[in-house]
Order: C-alpha cells, then sequence, then structure tokens
C-alpha cells in the first residue's frame, strides 16, 4: 500500500502549493474508517483508495478530486457520515463523495430500462461535477487490474460492464489511454484465448521481422533532425483488444492486419505539426483516405491532433499521431485537462474544454426524451462513434458520426431543416437521403413547405439527435389517430354503462384525472396508456365494473414450493386453462411454458430441472400478456373497430406495434393482457369474424427462450 508521505510527493511534483495537511488527514481518516475491512485479495480495503488517488494524480488533479478518492467508499461501506466528512473536509468534498457513492449503487448492467435510467444518472451527475465521473473511473481501473480476485462470474459480470459502459465513457472524455486499459483487462476476462493468441502472434512477428517499432522510430527521428524539427518521437504496438476488434470488423486474420503499430510525434508547435506532415509524407508513402486533421477541427472534449497513415517497412502499415506538448497533455486526460494543476497553479491550457459546456453538448439532445430505448440508442451512438466532417454550402462544418447520412446532416443543423428535407445534392450532385457522407463533402439540403417526417426515415438516419427527433415528430402526427380511436372507445365504454361519452364527460374525466384535456384523455386511451374503466369510473364511480374476486398472481400455479417465483416463458406466453410445465432457472426462480413449447427441447438433458405445474382452478385476472400478428386492411376506421372489439371483450391493449405498412395492407404485432384460453379464443373469434382482418394468429417465438438460456 502507498504511504501518506508517497502520496503527497506524487501531488507535490506537480501542485507544490497542495494543501499537505488536509490530504495526511483524509489519509489517516480513511484509513481509521476501513480498519478492519479486507479485500477479496487479503489486502486491506484501504489500499484501495489509496491506489485510487494514486490513478488520479497522474492526471494531475486537484486536491478536492484527490481527497474524494482517499474517502470514495466511506459514506457506502463504513461509519462514517456525509455531514462527518463535510465538517472535517468541506462541503464539495462531501459532495463529491457523496456522488461517487450514488454511482457506485447503479446497477449498470441490469435491463435496458434499468440501463437507460441508470445513463440518465450518469449524466446528470456529470452535469453537477465531471470529477466524480473521473474518480468513478479512476476506482474502476483499479478494480480491474486487481479483477482476479474476484470470484469468476463476477470477474464475467464486472468485465461486461466495463466493456459496455465505462471504457466508451472514457474514450469520450478523451482519456484514451484509459479506455485502451480498460478494454484491454476487460477482454483478458471476457477472451483470454483470443487474447493470448494475438500476443503469440505479436512475439512471433517479432521473431520474424526484429524491432520494428525501434527501426521505425529511429528513421523517424532522422528525418525530423534532417528538417530541423525539434520533436519526440513515441512507438508502441497496438493493444490486444484494438487488434482484435480489427480482425472482427473487418473479418480479416492477423497475417492481413496492416496498421498494428502506432507512433506519436510530439512537437513544440504548431506550425511544426504540419512540417512534421510534410516530412513523414516525403519520406513514406501516405495511405489514401487515412488522413485526419483534428487540429483544424477538434473533437468537442478538446481532442487535437494529426491522423494519418503510411506505409513503413516491408509494405507494412504504420499510424502517425502528430500534436504539439499541449495538445498531448488534453488528449492523455481529456475534458479532466481542466482540472490539471502544474506548479500549484490551475493548468491554463487553451484547448481545454469547460466541462459544463461538454456535458451540455452531450446531453441536450435528450432532454424531454421520456422512451428508454429511443435514449439508450441515442447515448450509444453518441458514445461510440467516430466522427466526420463535413460542410454546408456556406463552408461551416458539421460533425456527425461515420456512416451519417444527409437526414442526419439536415437534423445537425436544426430539426425544422430536418423535418423539411426532400432531398439533398453531395458535392453538387442530387444524392439518395440514405447515402453514406465522407470526410470534406460539401452537403445541400433541399426542402419543401409540407414535408413531415416518414417512419422510413427511422432506418435512414444514424444520430441519436435526428432519430429523437423523427420519432417524437411521429408522435405527434400519430396523436390524432389515436385520439380518435381514444373516442371510440371511450363511446362504447361509456355506453356499456348507460351513459352518453359527451364533450363534457370527457373534460370532467381529463379534470378529475388530473389530465390537461379531453384531447389528451383520448390520446391517451387510444394508445392503451390508460383503460376505459379508468375513464368511466373517474366520472360515475358507481357505474364502472368493478373486478370480480381474482385469484392472486403468487397463488395462480399450483405446484410450486411455498414462496417460490415464477415467470411465464417468453417463447410461448402460457395462459391459465392450458397444461404447463416449469423449468427450474438457477438463481432466477421457475420459467412456466406451456407444454407443448419448441423451447423444451433444450432441456430434454435436463430432466431434474422439470416441474409438474398446472393452474390453479377459478377465475384469474386479465393480466396475462399475449402476443398477436394481425393483418388488417389498410381504411379508414378499421384500426378503430378491432381496438373496439378487443375492449369489448373486456382485454386490454398493453402494445401495439407496426410490424410492416404496404399501400393495402398493415402488418400489426398487438400485446393483450387476458385472463385465460377462454378469454384468448373470444378474442381471436372476435378479430376473425372482422372483415377487414385477414389473418390473427398467435405469436409464439422459442428463440426468446433460447436467449434467455444462453444469458444463464
Amino acid at each position: 500500500m502507498i504511504a501518506a508521505d508517497d502520496l503527497v510527493a506524487l501531488v507535490r511534483n506537480y501542485n507544490p502549493k497542495t494543501n499537505e495537511t488536509l490530504i495526511r488527514a483524509a489519509y489517516d481518516y480513511g484509513r481509521e474508517m476501513h480498519e478492519g475491512q479486507f479485500r477479496h485479495s487479503g489486502e486491506p480495503y484501504f489500499s484501495h483508495p489509496v491506489a485510487v488517488a494514486a490513478i488520479l494524480t497522474e492526471q494531475q488533479l486537484d486536491d478536492a478530486t484527490i481527497i474524494t478518492a482517499l474517502l470514495h467508499d466511506t459514506i457506502e461501506d463504513t461509519k462514517s457520515t456525509y455531514s462527518e466528512v463535510a465538517v472535517r473536509f468541506g462541503n464539495e468534498v462531501a459532495m463529491l463523495v457523496d456522488g461517487v457513492t450514488k454511482l457506485t449503487n447503479l446497477q449498470l448492467s441490469s435491463s435496458e430500462t434499468k440501463q437507460a435510467e441508470n445513463f440518465r444518472k450518469l449524466f446528470m451527475a456529470m452535469s453537477k461535477d465531471l470529477r466524480v465521473i473521473l474518480v468513478k473511473l479512476a476506482d474502476r481501473l483499479h478494480n480491474m487490474r486487481t479483477i482476479k480476485a474476484m470470484k469468476p462470474e463476477k470477474q464475467i459480470q464486472k468485465s461486461r460492464e466495463t466493456m459496455d459502459i465505462y471504457a466508451p465513457l472514457a474514450g469520450r472524455m478523451g482519456m484514451q489511454w484509459m479506455r485502451e486499459e480498460l478494454e484491454d483487462l476487460a477482454f483478458r476476462v471476457l477472451n483470454p484465448e483470443g487474447r493470448a493468441s494475438i500476443i503469440r502472434r505479436f512475439i512471433t512477428l517479432q521473431k520474424e521481422t526484429g524491432d520494428v517499432i525501434h527501426r521505425i522510430t529511429g528513421d523517424m527521428r532522422h528525418e525530423l533532425e534532417k528538417a530541423g524539427i525539434d520533436a519526440e518521437v513515441f512507438g508502441r504496438a497496438k493493444k490486444p483488444y484494438s487488434i482484435w476488434r480489427k480482425m472482427q470488423e473487418k473479418e480479416i486474420g492477423f497475417s492481413r492486419l496492416s496498421d498494428i503499430y502506432g507512433f506519436r510525434i510530439i512537437t513544440r508547435t504548431k506550425a511544426d505539426c504540419y512540417a512534421t506532415l510534410g516530412v513523414i509524407h516525403q519520406r513514406w508513402r501516405a495511405i489514401p483516405g487515412r488522413f485526419k486533421d483534428y487540429i483544424s477541427e477538434p473533437k468537442s472534449n478538446g481532442y487535437r491532433s494529426i491522423h494519418t497513415t503510411v506505409s513503413g517497412r516491408d509494405g507494412k502499415r504504420v499510424e502517425v499521431q502528430i500534436r504539439t506538448r499541449q495538445m498531448h497533455d488534453v488528449a492523455e486526460t481529456g475534458v479532466a485537462a481542466h482540472w490539471s494543476y502544474r506548479d500549484g497553479v490551475r493548468s491554463e491550457n487553451p484547448f481545454a474544454v469547460d466541462p459544463a459546456k461538454w456535458v451540455a453538448s452531450l446531453t441536450e439532445q435528450f432532454d424531454g426524451d421520456d422512451d428508454h430505448e429511443d435514449f439508450l440508442e441515442a447515448v450509444k451512438l453518441e458514445m461510440y462513434p467516430d466522427k466526420v466532417f463535413c460542410f454546408t454550402p456556406k463552408g461551416d462544418v458539421v460533425k456527425l458520426p461515420r456512416g451519417a447520412t444527409p437526414l442526419d446532416f439536415a437534423y445537425a443543423i436544426h430539426t425544422r431543416i430536418g423535418s423539411g428535407c426532400v432531398g439533398a445534392k453531395v458535392d453538387g450532385i442530387r444524392v439518395p437521403l440514405w447515402t453514406r457522407l465522407k470526410n470534406g463533402q460539401s452537403v445541400d439540403i433541399v426542402t419543401a413547405e409540407g414535408q413531415t417526417p416518414q417512419a422510413t426515415w427511422l432506418d435512414i438516419a444514424t444520430t441519436g439527435k435526428a432519430k429523437s427527433a423523427i420519432r417524437r415528430e411521429l408522435r405527434e402526427a400519430g396523436r390524432e389517430r389515436y385520439a380518435q380511436l381514444g373516442r371510440e372507445l371511450a363511446r362504447s365504454a361509456f355506453e356499456n354503462v348507460g351513459k352518453k361519452s359527451s364533450d363534457k364527460v370527457l373534460e370532467m374525466a381529463a379534470r378529475n384525472l388530473r389530465i390537461p384535456d379531453a384531447q389528451d384523455l383520448l390520446a391517451r386511451l387510444g394508445s392503451a396508456e390508460m383503460s376505459a374503466r379508468e375513464v368511466v369510473a373517474a366520472v360515475y364511480p358507481d357505474l364502472a365494473p368493478a373486478p370480480s374476486e381474482f385469484i392472486e398472481m403468487q397463488s395462480a400455479v399450483i405446484g410450486l414450493d411455498k414462496g417460490q417465483a415464477f415467470d411465464r416463458a417468453p417463447c410461448c406466453q402460457p395462459l391459465p386453462g392450458e397444461r404447463i410445465v416449469g423449468i427450474v432457472q438457477r438463481g432466477k426462480g421457475v420459467t412456466v411454458h406451456s407444454i407443448d413449447c419448441g423451447a423444451l427441447a433444450a432441456y430434454e438433458d435436463h430432466p431434474s430441472r422439470w416441474l409438474d405445474l398446472h393452474w390453479a382452478a377459478g377465475n384469474h385476472p386479465p393480466v396475462y400478456a399475449v402476443s398477436l400478428e394481425l393483418t388488417i386492411g389498410n381504411d379508414a376506421g378499421v384500426l378503430g373497430r378491432i381496438c373496439t372489439l378487443i375492449g369489448e371483450k373486456k382485454a386490454n391493449i398493453s402494445d401495439l406495434i407496426f410490424v410492416d405498412r404496404k399501400p393495402d395492407f398493415y402488418k400489426l404485432l398487438l400485446d393483450i393482457d387476458l385472463s385465460d384460453a377462454n378469454h384468448l379464443h373470444a378474442v381471436m373469434s372476435a378479430l376473425e369474424a372482422e372483415s377487414d382482418v385477414a389473418s390473427v394468429v398467435r405469436r409464439r417465438d422459442p428463440a426468446l427462450s433460447t436467449q434467455a438460456a444462453a444469458a444463464e
């Protein structure tokens, strides 16, 4: 474990004016609080916070961040409290420690809905103080460095979480070195054989070709000295995971992979960067399409550098990055450079980005987006891709993810331009909207009055901003359609109790349910966000049909042990009244399948996991979702009549997806909440009798169960 004197020395190296007394006090307090606690490896637990603090000194961070690292587990894991930390070390440190504690408690590897919500919390924490994320990243890095002490299943869980969330987040913040190390540490756990094979091939290659890095570095230094350019040259082999990812993306073997070596040239001035580029291209042949100038067009996190790939010795490609010392500092620490210290004062690096502005630019498009799936997709699109730079007709630069289309370009300029887009010209030539844009192209968007987003645009757009805007406008366009459907459902529901759904009645229902107006009420009713029974009960509570006595969910299945939980299999969605069998899922209770479910074949070799079950006799509540595939005529009022039919059968539509749209028919996927097999038969019979329903089929998909079994 690093001693207090050594930690203080690490901080003093870049900040001679550090508050040494406060850091020592935090060190002593943290050690006292964690006294008697040990890590899985058997080391004293406090060795972990000290190691996290040491990682943060490499980024030359301020005293508050170093102290937070020392105390980041005290509030969560010891008798320490927020108020005690605030009294001893100040409100700033207490808020940072509390922020890290809350982040630690997030389960980031759970379901998509939960993951989306956690991303929101992540960004919220970032917007308050980015240093919370810096401490959390350093915390994760040290945990990954020492992951071998954990149980194998825990290693896999943490590694997947690191690969999916923390590594891309570090990269998005500009901390590329941390991203690469996190990825490689996770790769070591998730695919040890793949990583070992890459390393073996590297060793073989080095035996065959000698020390390529040393030779090329020497050649570059020689050329720069001849040109009178004062610069440092560094070379390295790329990380195993980076090479593995390229092999997977390009579907090629190691022997055919070219740019496995990277070189970095650090110059004194920006002018020297471009002079160095000239020297490199004079000596070695440049590879077309592999040049990026992030000095003239920096990334949003402040990253500046010139990237080029050249053909080196023996025809091998090598990547070269050229930047100044200040650019290099930002490239190493990313957004964290804002807090870096040099000689006791905040470093005045002209390329460091204001974290508040950076977070605002990253999160502004997500405001108000309540759809978890949309939000998660938008975040991942922003976190993972490389960028392309295109120009407006006026010469302004627009940054987009690689693979972006003119539609993304239009929405990047303004939502109004995106929504009104009818075509595009790239470098003066008319192109389809699905064209993939390339670096340096000039894009001119053609708009027209009255144009609105089309559903097919969702397949064309690639950026989170464009997809979110398109979905938002499509929802607004569908609002009127849902309201019309809701009016039919309300009319039927009120007629069932002998009343009329007049405008006055609907306004009263909206007011009693605290919904802005009757139109909003009808739209929610039509989109199945609320039931017709709720609307009737809001006006005539005594007349609303009361639910009969139902069998409770926990006692719905006979044959389970007391307190044993069960889930309905998503592949067959069994209903009361159908023959069923239970499959024991380790750590997850019992999954109930229909006896004729095709997914049961996967468990034929595990008879000990089968349970003989049956549904309890009696009335079951209409809470068992079943998916139906419908093909209906594309005509006015058809969808309304179908939903009315389902409502008349006392069934609720919990989800509706348009699978396919054609000029003469629609294909829908409906999730309907039912009580039992007889209820399903009644609903399907009513739908089949409707002349505009071409087909209605109960959807069953054994692959859904196969995926769940694989995840187990």
